[in-house]
């Protein structure tokens, strides 16, 4: 059976996974943006490849959180952030690939047009505003609750 070492604790995974996402997408939406008001598509197609690696990584995020959700749900005060932490980021991922998806009808001009790339635009955006309320809440069970933290006893006896 494959052991992982020691240090490679299962809720240690998903925040070592969630911060390219994080940057990717936000990123993306910043290009995306730009790309409305400078004509070239060079803007544009840099954010639609920033926005299909940040979707693959959302839901690998997704994944490891879920992972870590059963370790961590047990050791935390307030639970329901842990719960807001996670429907919010559903959302979140929810939003990207749907901003992913009119993407890719716009690129194979299934669909086409200005009005869709302000579309994808605006669901972005809500996007990166779900994504900033997620990371604050993740923030929150990290550093208020020690969520995933390996807290050491009083007297160090561990090291």
């Amino acid at each position: 059976m494959l052991e992982f070492p020691e240090f490679i604790r299962t809720e240690v995974l998903h925040p070592l996974s969630v911060h390219f996402p994080v940057t990717l997408l936000l990123v993306a939406s910043l290009f995306k943006l730009v790309g409305i008001w400078i004509p070239t598509s060079t803007w544009r197609q840099a954010g639609s490849i920033l926005l299909a690696l940040g979707v693959v990584g959302v839901w690998i995020a997704i994944y490891t959180g879920n992972l870590a959700d059963g370790i961590v749900s047990r050791k935390i005060c307030d639970p329901t952030v842990l719960k807001s932490h996670e429907n919010n980021a559903f959302l979140t991922a929810w939003f990207f690939s749907g901003a992913l998806f009119m993407d890719l009808l716009n690129r194979f001009d299934l669909l086409s047009g200005r009005i869709l790339r302000i579309l994808v635009v605006l669901v972005m955006l809500t996007g990166s505003g779900f994504l900033v309320y997620v990371g604050h809440l993740g923030a929150e069970l990290v550093y208020e609750q020690a969520a995933g933290v390996n807290v050491p006893s009083e007297d160090c006896a561990g090291f």
